[in-house]
C-alpha cells in the first residue's frame, strides 16, 4: 500500500475527513430539487402551452381575428381588399362595356344588312307582281321597260333571299319555314307568269287565269312570308336599342363604391399614420375618378346616339318601308283590276285602302321627324301620291265608260300625267327617304359604338393602375410596424 493510501485510511479512521462529492458530467441529468409536485406542475404547464399552440394552429379564423386586431393587420387587410376590388371592378366594367360595343358592331355589320336584304326582298317581290300585271295588260309584246323592271325585280329578290338566309340560325324554325316557302314558291310564281305571258302573246284567254293564279300565290303565300321575315329582321334591329337605351347602372355603381372605398381608406390611413397625404392612394383615387368620368361621359353619349338611331333611323325606316310596300300592293291591285275585270270592285277597294294607309304614314312621318333630307323626299312622295290618285281616278272613269284602251294607256303607258309616271315618282321618293333614314340609323349606331368603344379597356387599365398604386402607398405604412 502506498503512503498516500495509508494517509487517507488513517484520516477516515479518525473521522476528520469529508469525502468530496463526485463532479457531475455534462451528460449526467441534474437532480430535480423541486420534488414530485414541481415536476407535475411543469408537465401540466407544458401541456397547456402545447394545447394553446395546437388550437392556434388549427384555427385560421382565430389567427386572422388576432391579426385584424393589430394596426399592421388592419392596414394589410385594407390593402388586400382595395387591391382585389380595383382589379375586379376594372374587369367587370371592361366586360360590360365591351359587350355593348360588340352588340352595336354586330348591328352595323350583320343585323342591319340582313334586315335590309329582307326589306329589298319584300319590296322587289311586290314590284315583280305589279310589273307582271302591267306587262300583261299591255297586250301582246310588253314594253321593254316594263319587262326589264319585272326581270330586275325577280333577280334582286332572289339575291336578297340568299342574303337574308345567310344570317338565320338553325334553331330559328319560324324564319326557316318562311325562307323555305319563299325558295319553293318563287320559281312556281315565275313559271305561272311565263305561262300567262306566253298565252297572252298568243291571244289565248287562259292567260288571264294564269296571271290570276300567279298573283293570288304572290298575295296569299309569298308576300306574307316575306312580310314575316322582314318583321323578324326589323325586331332584331331594335334589340340593341331596347338593351342599350339605358346607361350601364351596374358599372356606375361598382366604380362609385370603389371610389368611396379608396377615399375612406385614405382618410383612415391619414388619421392612423398622422400623414395627411399618401401619394400612392391619391394616384389610385385619381385613376378611379378618370375611369368613372370616362365611362359616364362615353356611355351617356352612346345612349343618346342609340336613342337617336331608334327615333331618327329605325322607326322612320320601318314606316317608309311599309309605305313603299303598300304603294306596290296598290299598284298591283290597280293593274290587276284591268286584267281581271270580274274582281274590279275588290281590287278597287284594296287600292283605296292602301292609298289611305300611305297618306296616313307620310303625314305622321312629317309630324314626328325633323330630318331635312328625308322630309323633302317625303313631301315629294305626298305630291306623287296625289298625282297618282288623280291618274287612277281618270283610269277608273275611262274603264267605266268602256274605253279600255284609254284606261290601259293611262295605267301603264308613258303618259307623264298617267298612273305609271306618278307611281314611279312615288316609289323613287320613298326609296330616297328609306336610303336617308337607313344612313342616319347606321351613322348613329356607329357613333354609339365609337364613343364607348375604348371605355371598357380604359376602365380595366385604370383599375389595374389603381390596384398597383394603392399597394405602393400601403406597403410602406405597413412596414413601419416591423
Amino acid at each position: 500500500m502506498t503512503g498516500e493510501a495509508a494517509s487517507v485510511r488513517s484520516r477516515l479512521t479518525r473521522g476528520t475527513t469529508t469525502i468530496p462529492r463526485p463532479m457531475l458530467r455534462r451528460s449526467d441529468p441534474r437532480p430535480d430539487r423541486r420534488g414530485p409536485l414541481g415536476r407535475r406542475g411543469a408537465r401540466a404547464e407544458r401541456r397547456e402551452l402545447l394545447t394553446y399552440a395546437r388550437d392556434r394552429a388549427q384555427s385560421p379564423l382565430t389567427s386572422l381575428r388576432h391579426l385584424a386586431g393589430t394596426s399592421p393587420g388592419k392596414l394589410f387587410i385594407i390593402a388586400a381588399v382595395l387591391f382585389i376590388g380595383a382589379i375586379a371592378t376594372g374587369w367587370y366594367s371592361s366586360i360590360s362595356l365591351d359587350n355593348r360595343t360588340a352588340a352595336l358592331q354586330a348591328t352595323i355589320s350583320d343585323t342591319e344588312p340582313i334586315a335590309e336584304s329582307s326589306q329589298i326582298l319584300y319590296s322587289n317581290l311586290s314590284i315583280a307582281d305589279a310589273s307582271a300585271n302591267a306587262a300583261f295588260i299591255s297586250g301582246g309584246l310588253e314594253p321593254a321597260a316594263v319587262r326589264s323592271r319585272y326581270s330586275t325585280a325577280v333577280a334582286t329578290a332572289a339575291q336578297a333571299l340568299i342574303q337574308a338566309a345567310s344570317g338565320t340560325a338553325e334553331e330559328n324554325m319560324d324564319v326557316r319555314a318562311d325562307l323555305d316557302t319563299l325558295a319553293e314558291r318563287l320559281p312556281v310564281y315565275t313559271g305561272l307568269i311565263e305561262s300567262a305571258r306566253t298565252n297572252n302573246r298568243l291571244g289565248n284567254p287562259v292567260g288571264s287565269a294564269y296571271l290570276g293564279e300567279a298573283s293570288n300565290l304572290m298575295q296569299t303565300t309569298i308576300l306574307p312570308a316575306a312580310e314575316r321575315l322582314y318583321t323578324a329582321r326589323s325586331r332584331a334591329i331594335s334589340d340593341p336599342q331596347n338593351r342599350f337605351t339605358s346607361p350601364p347602372w351596374g358599372v356606375y355603381a361598382a366604380l362609385t363604391i370603389l371610389l368611396l372605398a379608396f377615399v375612406g381608406a385614405h382618410y383612415y390611413l391619414a388619421r392612423r399614420t398622422r400623414r395627411r397625404l399618401n401619394l400612392g392612394m391619391l394616384l389610385a383615387i385619381g385613376a378611379i375618378v378618370i375611369a368613372l368620368l370616362w365611362v359616364l361621359v362615353g356611355s351617356l353619349l352612346s345612349v343618346s346616339s342609340t336613342n337617336s338611331a331608334e327615333t331618327r333611323g329605325a322607326q322612320p325606316l320601318r314606316e317608309l318601308t311599309s309605305a313603299r310596300i303598300q304603294a306596290q300592293q296598290a299598284r298591283s291591285a290597280e293593274t290587276l283590276s284591268l286584267a281581271r275585270r270580274g274582281d274590279r270592285a275588290l281590287l278597287e277597294s284594296q287600292f283605296t285602302d292602301a292609298g289611305g294607309k300611305i297618306r296616313t304614314t307620310l303625314t305622321a312621318y312629317l309630324d314626328d321627324n325633323d330630318d331635312a333630307d328625308a322630309d323633302a323626299a317625303v313631301r315629294r312622295a305626298q305630291t306623287a301620291l296625289s298625282a297618282w290618285a288623280d291618274a287612277h281616278a281618270a283610269t277608273v272613269e275611262r274603264t267605266n265608260a268602256g274605253d279600255f284602251n284609254g284606261a290601259t294607256a293611262m295605267a301603264v303607258g308613258d303618259n307623264p300625267d298617267g298612273a305609271a309616271a306618278a307611281y314611279t315618282q312615288l316609289d323613287a321618293a320613298l326609296v330616297e327617304g328609306i336610303t336617308t333614314t337607313r344612313t342616319t340609323f347606321r351613322d348613329d349606331i356607329n357613333t354609339a359604338r365609337v364613343v364607348i368603344g375604348y371605355a371598357g379597356g380604359g376602365a380595366l387599365i385604370l383599375g389595374l393602375i389603381a390596384a398597383a398604386t394603392s399597394a405602393l402607398g400601403m406597403v410602406p405604412r405597413i412596414r413601419e410596424y416591423r
